[in-house]
């Protein structure tokens, strides 16, 4: 029980450390540029960015609570959103070809996740080597469908998703805001929330307390993928095209945000709330980047040695607290 508090302590305050750090980026762009950084178009241009790397970090923060890692899925966004574009452009593109291929999208991002939980699982094989692995299976399995160009020619209904407003707010951000609830009702209501904390903590000790890890392993993973398919379609309908290779910048990109968020990479802990101030506070470092004029290759440098010192911070922190 006090394991338990210590660990909900922690996670309040790394979230009011990142809370913090939110306010401060924001106070100090809002002196430097307030009509470029406090704009209206700013604002909902960065609520249209984040979506897709923030789903994307929901998938990954899973697969790292129950003790794994997932790296294929910025692959299963680029296969799903390549599938759904196939789908509306050879149905003529009319509402009936959107739904189905945003369905369709879903279901092949599910798959994915149940084939890398299924081997994972059941076949035991690391979860880094499969979901690596599993990136390169995707992106070949897109590319068949491509065959190399990117898919154009979508439906210009279907550019809503990801540039669309309701009520001046980006309708992905909205989409993003539900994936955020869903992951955090998931975790926090559900026997399955439960199960994946003690998966992830000790898998053994989990296996010996009747959990059936395999069934967890699975349906993480397939939550994972629907998380990354989403991500796909939003990322097919702002580019207007499909293609392999975007976002090829999230993987490390959603790992920085997990770890910043106060997932613990060895698994068993993690929060929404975390992985969430995570996203808002990496996207207003961007967007104060961008107004700032900082080369696009120094962000990439930036947040490696960000990731860096995050997790060095976390082992010393962890063994202080290993030694107490």
């Amino acid at each position: 029980m006090e394991n338990i508090k210590s660990r909900l302590k922690n996670s309040d305050k790394n979230s009011m450390m990142l809370l913090l750090i939110a306010v401060l980026i924001f106070g100090v762009m809002a002196v430097l540029a307030p009509s470029s950084f406090l704009g209206i178009k700013n604002i909902q241009g960065m609520c249209t960015q984040f979506p897709e790397f923030g789903l994307i970090s929901f998938g990954m923060m899973l697969a790292m609570i129950s003790g794994g890692i997932d790296l294929s899925l910025v692959g299963i966004a680029n296969f799903s959103g390549i599938t759904a574009a196939y789908i509306m452009v050879k149905m003529g593109g009319g509402p009936v070809s959107i739904l189905l291929g945003c369905i369709a999208a879903v279901i092949v991002g599910a798959l994915c996740g149940c084939f890398n939980g299924f081997m994972i699982g059941y076949l035991q094989i690391p979860a880094m080597l499969v979901t690596l692995c599993g990136l390169q299976l995707y992106t070949g399995c897109g590319l068949m469908i491509t065959k190399g160009p990117a898919i154009t020619g979508l439906p210009e209904g279907y550019s809503i998703l990801g540039n669309g407003t309701l009520a001046r707010v980006p309708i992905a951000f909205i989409l993003f805001i539900l994936g955020a609830l869903l992951v955090s009702f998931l975790l926090r209501s559900t026997v399955y929330g439960q199960h994946v904390r003690y998966m992830g903590t000790n898998s053994m000790a989990s296996r010996y307390s009747g959990i059936n890890n395999l069934a967890v392993t699975i349906k993480t993973y397939a939550v994972s993928g629907v998380l990354g398919s989403l991500a796909g379609l939003i990322m097919v309908s702002r580019y207007n095209s499909a293609k392999t290779d975007y976002g090829s910048s999230y993987t490390l990109l959603s790992l920085l945000i997990v770890v910043l968020g106060g997932t613990n990479p060895d698994g068993g802990k993690g929060s929404a709330v975390g992985v969430l101030l995570s996203v808002i506070v990496l996207q207003l470092v961007s967007s104060a980047f961008n107004i700032m004029r900082v080369d696009s290759s120094l962000k990439t440098f930036v947040w490696g040695g960000i990731l860096i010192v995050v997790i060095v911070i976390g082992q010393i922190g962890g063994r202080k607290r290993g030694r107490e």
